[in-house]
């Protein structure tokens, strides 16, 4: 593990780095040099260098001329693209984990539901997301480490957007989606959970698609839903049947 001239290592200042694009502290499109990317965070530029490549491969940043590098912008195709990517593995692993769930296991769903409610209500987004990361992995925890880490990477990248859905009306608060989640896992009901999931991750990807782009047409990102078996969100569908 590679030390930096502050005694830094490579997985701290990726972490660093990492966090200060998802929570957008690093502006979406932003170019700087290395150097002044160090100075800004107060990192070091030994390991930043091993660290940027780390980022890219996950595609959070690009390489740019002359020791360069921009913060991976925002598009509404790029939301598209990982809302599909979700819906498709989630939706899967959800299947392969809900007759796997222990009494165990949904007593800390039904704990998180209680936490979400909770800081949905002081509309404490930052306490809020910790409750619904942990919802979103328990559920299909059983799936495997491997399919989880994956989901996890994708959970992350998707927090760019959903901070753009706060402020913007109820529905990011909303735990109705989750809690009917929960309740057809409750019941064994794989098929049920993997729709409703499908039908709540699409959900949020069409309202901010629809922010950050008002024109554009998600059309992969709605057959993807009802390839997975779910429901297009009504307000969608209406919306479509009059154009």
């Amino acid at each position: 593990m590679s030390l930096g001239d502050n005694g830094q290592n490579t997985d701290d200042v990726y972490a660093r780095v990492r966090e200060a694009i998802l929570d957008g502290e690093l502006a979406p499109g932003a170019v700087m040099s290395q150097v002044a990317l160090a100075e800004e965070l107060g990192i070091s530029r030994t390991p930043l260098r091993e660290a940027l490549r780390m980022l890219q491969s996950e595609r959070l940043v690009e390489a740019e001329p002359n020791r360069r590098v921009r913060v991976a912008p925002m598009s509404a195709a790029d939301l598209e693209e990982l809302c599909i990517a979700r819906i498709a593995l989630e939706a899967e692993a959800i299947r392969l984990s809900v007759l796997r769930l222990s009494p165990e296991n949904l007593a800390r769903l039904e704990g998180y539901m209680a936490e979400m409610a909770h800081y949905a209500a002081a509309k404490d987004y930052r306490r809020w997301t910790v409750p619904h990361r942990n919802f979103h992995r328990a559920l299909t925890a059983p799936a495997g480490e491997r399919i989880n880490d994956l989901l996890g990477q994708l959970f992350d990248h998707a927090e760019r957007y959903r901070r753009l859905h706060i402020g913007h009306g109820p529905t990011p608060w909303a735990t109705a989606g989750h809690r009917e989640i929960l309740d057809a896992c409750e019941a064994g009901d794989r098929d049920r959970s993997a729709s409703l999931l499908a039908s709540h991750l699409a959900r949020t990807g069409f309202e901010v698609a629809e922010l950050l782009e008002p024109n554009y047409d998600p059309e992969a990102l709605r057959t993807a839903v009802i390839d997975v078996g779910g429901e297009l969100p009504a307000r969608r569908s209406a919306r479509r049947s009059k154009s």
